[in-house]
């Protein structure tokens, strides 16, 4: 019984350190009174079983990217608004909780990766023990777990900061508590940690995997996780620049600083050059669906971008002469595409709909009537003036409700806001807008495509294919959100912004409310875990920010990057993005001034990556937060019939919504029960201990 007394050592004291729950191990289940772990792990599906098992807290909604209001709400940040369950938006946006969160998540965070990573770390242990799987399976599957255990790793950091790094080879649970106790490891040490995990991952997982592995990692997932890693490390907040009260209370026990107090430019050497490895891999890609004429419902006919000479005449990837931008952004999220035939995505949990993430985004999507959901995920005005004209240019009116807020110089324009609606005498003019534009603001005519795939707007149509066509269903409905119309302002559950959100919504989508979801008319989703846009848009930010020439090695050494800000690889990172996206390049001004490009990267991050989970963690490690989380909230005005529709149309505040921003709402907090078992960890500024 040696080998069981051994493992329980493990548990026992990762239990100690990380304030680990009663059911010391949650793959108990294979074990009875007359099983040792030699059985476990010299049994292939009992082997197989334990690591699925540590897949499975990635599963989640606490530790998802994408995920709905019932989790912790990451996914809105000042870009999406949600109603209802008691005006929990307001509370996250006011930071009005407690250690424990908004509904008890901060521990379910700190406990399922830490749950994780001891699942797979039991698993690298004592793999080796297992003589029914080729070496070539292990190799895999060691990778497999080095990745998980790196990924768990980052998302505690990204969520916390600095955390406790756990032995890899157990604790002696023959010690007393105290001497197991974990401080918390500094940010840097974290950073190292992550990435030689993934490197390690990184050497065994195949560059392809199979269409029934394809949630299980690559290389490629390896090789992204790491530039993402290294991108946060190379941030401001990380970097040198956090804020003096933000670092002066980040601190050990022993009062030891947890973030590096001096910047170092060479992190974003290394961030750029591990996005480099990415892309050197020669294997991913954007996806692109290729421009069609002709014009079905829920399937428009491609709108041709306004001409732009860099572009126009020019097939992908040069150019977007035989790209429909329209449809290659929506369908990368709707359902539409297979993940195994989809060459942007890097990594995926799969197909996702369980009641916490993406199957419960678009329920809470759908318009209440007709579409069966429950209407109360928005779109802030910020978000929807974030969007482009069709041209490239700045919308009439962006971000004018903000003119005189400290920092948004330079991006705001003060133009009036375009009025007037179209009428059915001008809607050849507006194809962008489909049949059925008549009565649409004009405010929201000639965006960029990707404006249309993802903004639910004053008068947009919803296809609801899988619609029965009775009375109480129909296809192809233009909804309104007038005070009065079926979809606007109630007093529960309402779209309190008038801006409804579209992204991830599949045509074919419609629901039913009802004492329990009915999810068989909504199509699956793949969760957009890491995609190559996002590896790009790494690689344009961190050569923004270099001021030098830097040698860096590869991920496996075999060659030696030289990174510097030069124009012709930034738009490697960029024009990618922008032409798969139908709008024309920067200008050269731009390219040339890293303040400028800074801040147009920031928006086509906003806007690029709008619901995957980004912007809330974005505005800490830029440290824009300050300036972006406490400014109002606007929308339309709800209140207003459609005999008002120019007032419905004019930004206001959101009601019930004061914003702040402050010391505490820089890191989620720690949980008093994880302080409580291990005193050596220290809280997050601005939290309080237990008492």
């Amino acid at each position: 019984m040696k080998k069981i007394v051994s493992i329980l050592s493990f548990i026992t004291g990762l239990s100690f350190i990380l304030g680990g729950c009663t059911d010391y191990l949650d793959s108990d289940y294979l074990f009875d009174e007359r099983m040792t772990i030699e059985d476990v792990f010299r049994n292939e599906d009992y082997t197989n079983e334990w690591l699925a098992r540590g897949y499975s807290y990635l599963g989640g909604g606490q530790l998802q990217d994408v995920a709905s209001k019932k989790s912790v709400p990451f996914n809105f940040a000042d870009d999406m608004y949600f109603d209802g369950e008691g005006n929990r938006y307001a509370s996250w946006k006011a930071g009005r909780y407690s250690e424990s969160g908004l509904n008890g998540e901060s521990q379910g965070i700190w406990q399922n990766a830490y749950r994780g990573i001891r699942q797979v770390s039991i698993f690298l242990n004592y793999i080796h023990l297992n003589k029914e799987l080729s070496d070539q399976q292990i190799a895999d599957m060691r990778g497999q777990a080095h990745f998980l255990r790196a990924y768990f790793y980052w998302i505690l950091l990204r969520t916390y900061g600095p955390i406790p790094i756990v032995p890899d080879e157990g604790v002696d649970y023959t010690k007393e508590y105290n001497e197991v106790e974990q401080a918390r490891n500094t940010y840097d040490e974290c950073v190292k940690y992550i990435e030689k995990e993934l490197i390690i991952a990184a050497e065994t997982l195949p560059l392809q995997r199979s269409v029934e592995a394809i949630a299980r990692p690559s290389r490629g997932a390896a090789l992204a996780l790491r530039a993402k890693v290294l991108l946060f490390g190379a941030s401001p907040l990380f970097n040198g620049k956090a804020p003096a009260d933000v670092a002066a209370a980040l601190v050990d026990r022993k009062g030891n600083p947890l973030l590096p107090s001096a910047y170092d430019e060479s992190r974003w050497a290394k961030a750029a050059a591990a996005a480099k490895d990415v892309m050197d891999l020669n294997f991913y890609t954007l996806y692109i669906a290729y421009s069609k004429s002709t014009d079905a419902v829920g399937y428009p006919a491609t709108v041709t971008p306004p001409y732009d000479p860099d572009f126009s005449d020019t097939d992908w990837p040069n150019g977007w002469k035989n790209v429909d931008p329209f449809e290659s952004y929506r369908a990368l999220f709707n359902g539409e595409v297979p993940a195994n035939e989809n060459p942007e995505l890097i990594f995926t949990r799969g197909r996702n709909n369980s009641d916490e993430n993406i199957a419960a985004m678009v329920l809470h999507q759908l318009p209440r009537v007709w579409g069966k959901g429950y209407n109360s995920h928005a779109m802030t005005q910020k978000q929807v003036d974030a969007y482009y004209m069709a041209d490239g240019t700045d919308a009439p009116g962006m971000n004018s409700m903000y003119a005189n807020v400290p920092g948004y110089a330079g991006r705001y324009d003060s133009r009036a806001r375009t009025s007037g609606y179209v009428t059915a005498a001008e809607l050849a003019s507006y194809p962008e807008l489909g049949a059925q534009g008549i009565g649409v603001s004009k405010q929201y005519a000639k965006r960029e495509p990707r404006f249309y795939a993802s903004v639910a707007y004053n008068g947009s149509t919803w296809y609801f294919l899988n619609a029965e066509e009775t009375a109480e269903e129909q296809k192809n409905k233009q909804i309104f959100y007038y005070r009065g119309e079926d979809n606007g302002y109630k007093i529960n559950y309402s779209l309190l912004t008038g801006i409804g959100i579209k992204k991830y919504v599949h045509p074919d989508d419609i629901s039913l409310i009802g004492n329990s979801y009915n999810r068989a008319r909504i199509r699956s989703k793949v969760d957009p875990a890491i995609r190559y846009a996002e590896i790009l848009l790494i690689y344009a930010e961190a050569l923004n920010e270099l001021t030098g020439n830097h040698s860096v090695p590869s991920w496996d050494g075999s060659i030696t990057h030289t990174v510097s800000r030069n124009i012709p690889d930034m738009k490697k990172g960029i024009q990618p993005v922008r032409i798969r996206a139908g709008v024309p390049d920067y200008t050269d001004d731009v390219y040339a001034d890293a303040d400028k490009f800074r801040m147009k990267l920031k928006r086509e991050r906003q806007i690029e990556l709008f619901a995957e989970g980004h912007r809330y963690f974005d505005l800490r490690r830029w440290m824009d937060a300050p300036v972006e989380e406490p400014i109002s909230i606007y929308g339309c005005n709800i209140y207003a019939t459609k005999d008002m529709a120019d007032i419905f149309h004019i930004p206001v505040e959101v009601p019930s919504v004061a914003p702040i921003f402050s010391l505490k709402l820089w890191l989620w907090p720690i949980h008093h029960t994880e302080l409580r078992r291990n005193k050596e960890l220290t809280q997050n500024p601005g939290w309080t201990y237990p008492e």
